[in-house]
């Protein structure tokens, strides 16, 4: 390390420089009382960032994550409820997200214990033990992920099984269950130190798991396993289906292939090409399912098939970094939306490789594209459905300019009869499998 310490006399010249602009002292005034964010504003990006688009899917009533980091089960069950709507003939509808949380934490909580078990051998030190422990048991997810738990438990109407305080408030249940999980693991870890055999292992995890499970049911409800499906549509008339499971809930009134959708990401980074499947060493939730699996290609194939399975009715599941260049309030996405550079007299920018290379950007948040405006046969501007309730945005959605799309737009989840012939052929590759803390293994929240 060079020793170059910061000396007085380069305090002066900063100093000097800084006083030697004529405007440093009326925006260092609008800063000081109004913040950054206030004086950086550009007033144009809200006038050209209108609701209208030239196609659009009408959706359901703005849902609400609350205190928990769920978006992409919300995400996910927006994509879902479309399909109950239009076959039951409803207004709205949303399917319960606390069902998916429930088995997500039991899920990633043997998934959890089965790394440690694989991993038995690893220094307390290594960074993949480090890694293993820092959140085993976050509420953040994958589309993939998503696809397990339907897959395997279903999914049942919001009213069957409704949110609980720990569902729309998580922090302190997994707060307390992730002391748990490190605990269990030390635990496992000593007892093998001791001699103990995998079978013995695996004997005290069954009982650990067990007491999860009943920690979960306390805090969430317990899943329902049958229930009736009662409601009345649009034309006031009232509908009965007894017995129902839900698995059965989901092929009767969802049936949609959700392993025929992929995810598309844009990860521009050199040691990621264009054409190649990727997936992410340790990352997952259900042991023995599908895992996660991208497939990296230029930014304008995602805007292509997003754009062209909205225009064939069909909404858009995707990820991104949500909090960059963002006007909560307005509901607005766009990268000429805060001119910190006129506002700072500094460059805050890197490029799309550059925020994912040194560490400035990655997927942070999963929402849905329900629009897209086309101008010249090209999209401007996106309409967005987020989770974050009513009181955001425009009465809870969102805008996002195409620009923005670009930058920090990650991952759209598509049906593969909107890929084109060589994204084909490239699922056909064997996945180069990128380490746990690789950017594109972040979970959205």
């Amino acid at each position: 390390m060079s020793d170059k310490p910061i000396t007085l006399e380069a305090l002066k010249s900063y100093n000097a420089a800084m006083l030697g602009d004529p405007s440093h002292g009326i925006i260092q005034k609008a800063i000081v009382n109004n913040g950054i964010d206030a004086v950086a504003m550009n007033q144009q990006s809200e006038t050209e960032m209108q609701f209208t688009f030239s196609n659009e899917i009408k959706t359901g009533d703005i849902t609400n994550q609350m205190s928990s980091g769920r978006c992409w089960m919300f995400a996910g069950m927006n994509v879902l409820r479309k399909q109950v709507m239009s076959k039951c003939n409803l207004k709205t509808f949303e399917l319960s997200q606390n069902y998916i949380l429930f088995y997500d934490k039991l899920e990633k909580t043997n998934y959890f214990y089965e790394n440690i078990l694989d991993t038995l051998d690893e220094a307390t030190d290594s960074r993949l033990i480090a890694w293993l422990l820092a959140g085993p048991l976050n509420d953040g997810g994958q589309w993939d992920m998503l696809v397990n738990i339907i897959g395997k438990y279903g999914v049942v109407p919001k009213w069957i099984m409704p949110e609980t305080f720990h569902s729309g408030s998580t922090g302190g249940m997994t707060g307390l269950l992730t002391r748990k999980l490190r605990k269990d693991a030390a635990l496992l870890r000593r007892l093998f130190a001791g001699g103990a055999g995998i079978d013995e292992l695996r004997t005290r995890k069954d009982v650990m798991l067990g007491e999860v499970y009943t920690v979960l049911c306390r805090c969430l409800g317990t899943p329902p396993e049958t229930f009736d499906f009662e409601y009345r549509d649009k034309d006031e008339k009232f509908f009965r289906k007894e017995g129902l499971t839900p698995k059965s809930f989901y092929d009767e009134y969802i049936d949609i292939p959700l392993t025929e959708y992929v995810s598309l990401i844009n990860a521009p980074t050199p040691d990621k090409p264009y054409g190649r499947t990727y997936t992410v060493s340790r990352l997952g939730n259900v042991v023995g399912g599908r895992p996660v699996l991208y497939l990296n290609v230029p930014i304008e194939d995602l805007k292509d098939a997003a754009s062209a399975q909205l225009q064939d009715g069909e909404v858009v599941w995707f990820g991104c970094d949500v909090g960059k260049m963002l006007n909560k309030k307005l509901g607005i996405m766009d990268t000429k939306m805060y001119d910190y550079h006129a506002a700072l007299g500094t460059d805050v920018g890197l490029t799309k490789a550059e925020q994912l290379e040194y560490g400035d950007s990655l997927m942070t948040h999963a929402m849905v594209f329900t629009a897209v405006n086309i101008v010249d046969k090209k999209p401007v501007r996106w309409k967005v459905e987020n989770s974050w309730g009513d009181k955001s945005g425009k009465d809870g959605w969102f805008i996002m300019s195409d620009k923005w799309f670009d930058q920090y737009m990650y991952q759209v989840v598509v049906n593969k009869k909107h890929l084109k012939p060589g994204h084909l052929e490239a699922l056909k590759l064997e996945p180069i499998e990128l380490k746990p803390w690789d950017p594109m293994g972040s979970l959205a929240l």
